[in-house]
């Protein structure tokens, strides 16, 4: 196990012939950590064998691994389990489907914080949402943190991982979705938004919002009121009033 700074244990996989044999299992796996500058062959062939399945590989140095590391024999790679598989975004519409439901998904553009991910995931599966999509990179992914702060709620929410986030957004419009964005300068105020169609709501990064490729891919950019003196709220807040408007909405209410 590996611990992070809140002493929750993320399950790890050390050392060559573990890590592919895990691969070849099947095994869902968040990120594989190698180390860098490395030539041998080997850990070429498994770095090459996870891009293969979709596995995000991240190269660092060996203090690093070191640091990760309990059996203290990691021959320069290291895999960190998913909590669980992640789905495919045809899986979120067979959801949707299966409810006799419109389309209701929440995309995450870059959430790295995994207490912000595991809250938006938490308020997603209450809100009635058929699943969430995530980026393999630059994102918090189903690791323990994210699964512990979801309070369970990871356990029945649909995730998608993607390489893509703006072509996954344009295969989503293609396929009769609006496109909700959410930002402080949004034109489109919260409480004067029509949100009963078939719809995604993309959630910004936590200190720079949404990428522009994303923002630009959006049919409205979404503001919500607000009346104090700070000028944003975090990003798993802002998601879930929005969500709540969106489910009141979407319940005739």
């Amino acid at each position: 196990m590996e611990y992070n700074k809140q002493g929750i244990q993320n399950e790890i996989i050390e050392g060559r012939n573990a890590v592919m044999e895990a691969l070849r299992a099947g095994r869902a796996i968040d990120k594989l950590f190698i180390n860098k500058g490395e030539v041998d062959k080997t850990l070429g062939h498994i770095a090459s064998a996870a891009r293969d399945k979709g596995v995000v590989v991240v190269e660092c140095d060996r203090r690093k691994l070191d640091f990760m590391s309990q059996t203290h024999a990691h021959q320069g790679v290291i895999a960190v389990c998913a909590v669980r598989e992640y789905c495919t975004v045809d899986d979120i519409f067979a959801i949707a489907e299966g409810r006799g439901e419109t389309p209701f998904v929440i995309v995450c553009d870059e959430i790295s914080d995994g207490h912000n991910l595991g809250a938006i995931i938490r308020s997603a599966e209450c809100a009635g949402a058929h699943g969430i999509i995530i980026p393999k990179r630059r994102s918090a992914g189903l690791t323990a943190i994210v699964d512990k702060a979801s309070a369970g709620a990871a356990e029945h929410m649909a995730i998608a991982r993607v390489p893509n986030l703006p072509a996954v957004i344009r295969e989503l419009k293609e396929r009769g979705l609006w496109i909700y964005g959410t930002a402080a300068d949004g034109q489109s105020d919260l409480w004067h938004t029509d949100f009963t169609g078939p719809l995604a709501l993309v959630i910004g990064s936590e200190g720079d919002g949404m990428g522009r490729l994303v923002s630009e891919s959006c049919d409205f950019i979404v503001s919500l009121p607000m009346k104090g003196q700070v000028s944003s709220l975090n990003a798993s807040a802002a998601a879930a009033i929005t969500m709540y408007e969106i489910l009141r909405q979407r319940s005739g209410s």
